[in-house]
């Protein structure tokens, strides 16, 4: 029935969702954010975060969740608690399958985010949870007192190294290059820190151990050398992916599966945005999600009133 249709259906609750369903409920627009898990998105899984504007001493990612959450809700953002299984957006209205029945809205705005990439290398799989992270704030005090390896040379590589210190003997920052590409000021912090060594141009080629971690496996991409090098937690951020799978070929993707859109957040399927992490561009940070969630919103307003 007529009234039983959303105005704007949200999938995903990070920055860019929860941004974009303050918008809409603000609006009073008839909207519902679907979440899978906890409102946050992977900035839940972040320690402290120093970079976005407001927060002149930092703040921890759940925090700072926690507040984007409650403002939403005291506006009157409805959050369900579903997974999204599947979409037919070609059509008005658009469907939206989830774990507890189907949805109907005229726009949908697209904030799934993305999740970390693995490195596909022997023991990786069989070791998860038994040693292999990807989450640093989840998992790292189960390594105290023990050497861990970090995989990655990026800023989210170089800011988990730096906070696995607080419970690591050593942190061993395995890099497939012989500089990082963090931010400069996360370089001097890593480069300046007698628990972290940095072991340039190598990539881990397995993950060993018997019934937990007891070390990886390294080959020296310059020289061909191999090693080993004894850990017991090995923690893996060599970049993300995004969370598409659910689109099933209706949207166009780029070449890694990102969402393609435009200036302002529209995506190739009319009353379709996407915002946040889950769309291509070359920047992903909570202040982007945020200002693309806004735009996102904005956007799909102005699409219900015919614009």
């Amino acid at each position: 029935m007529e009234k039983d249709i959303l105005d704007i259906a949200i999938i995903g609750g990070g920055p860019a969702g929860l941004t974009a369903g303050l918008y809409a409920a603000r609006s009073r627009l008839k909207v519902v954010m679907l979440e899978k898990l906890a409102p946050g998105g992977q900035v839940l899984t972040t320690e402290w975060v120093e970079n976005y504007p407001g927060f002149p001493q930092g703040v921890s990612g759940p925090e700072l969740m926690e507040s984007m959450h409650q403002q939403a809700e005291r506006f009157g953002l409805v959050i369900q608690r579903h997974q999204v299984s599947g979409v037919e957006l070609a059509n008005s209205p658009k469907l939206i399958h989830t774990s507890a029945g189907t949805l109907q809205a005229r726009a949908v705005i697209i904030c799934t985010g993305a999740q970390p990439r693995k490195l596909g290398v022997e023991g990786e799989r069989s070791f998860t949870g038994k040693g292999v992270s990807y989450c640093a704030t989840c998992d790292g005090p189960f390594f105290t007192d023990l050497p861990i390896v970090v995989v990655g040379g990026g800023d989210t590589a170089v800011e988990e190294g730096l906070y696995l210190t607080k419970f690591g003997n050593k942190v061993y920052l395995i890099h497939r290059r012989d500089q990082l590409r963090a931010t400069k000021l996360l370089q001097e912090r890593v480069l300046a820190n007698p628990k972290i060594q940095v072991v340039w141009d190598s990539v881990v080629t397995a993950v060993q151990g018997s019934d937990l971690v007891e070390g990886v496996r390294l080959r020296n991409v310059k020289t061909g050398q191999e090693s080993e090098l004894q850990a017991s937690g090995v923690f893996v951020f060599v970049g993300i992916e995004p969370v598409t799978e659910f689109l099933q070929g209706q949207l166009e993707l780029d070449k890694n599966g990102f969402i393609i859109t435009d200036r302002e957040m529209a995506t190739s399927r009319a009353g379709v945005f996407a915002a946040g992490d889950v769309s291509a561009k070359s920047l992903r940070q909570i202040v982007t999600a945020v200002g693309e969630g806004a735009a996102a919103e904005f956007s799909a307003e102005r699409f219900l009133a015919g614009c």
